[in-house]
């Protein structure tokens, strides 16, 4: 809906809605009463239409709800992104300071894989156990 396609008519409405739509309006991010209004009757449109096709909530809410596991899958991907950069750098400092051959960190890394998955990736701090073959 753009502008051009608005008209302006007479509305006939309690004070007290009056009130609370001009206390409330601003916190629905509307720049206007008026938007508020048109959005409040798009809405209880839609709820009325629900009784005649049931599509309207499960879309409504399949919106939310996609709205918010993409709002967190892409947080979780950016910390995600950041541990890793974290982890890199850690593993190369490592390397270099232990100068681990390449036979030597595919053994790590291959005894690593092996107790994540032993442990279904459930990773407690504690002491470390010796090496496999100490």
């Amino acid at each position: 809906m753009n502008e051009q396609n608005k008209r302006k008519f007479a509305l006939w409405i309690y004070p007290q809605t009056l009130k609370k739509i001009e206390e409330i309006y601003k916190q629905d991010n509307c720049q206007s009463q008026s938007e508020f209004i048109e959005k409040a009757v798009t809405f209880y449109l839609g709820y009325l239409s629900a009784n005649k096709n049931m599509n309207y909530f499960p879309k409504a809410i399949s919106g939310v709800v996609d709205g918010i596991v993409s709002g967190s899958e892409n947080r979780l991907a950016r910390l995600m992104f950041k541990q890793a950069v974290v982890l890199a750098k850690l593993c190369k400092l490592l390397a270099i300071a232990y100068n681990f051959d390449e036979s030597e960190y595919s053994k790590l890394h291959y005894e690593c894989v092996e107790e994540v998955k032993r442990i279904n990736g459930y990773i407690k701090i504690e002491k470390p156990d010796k090496w496999s073959d100490e």
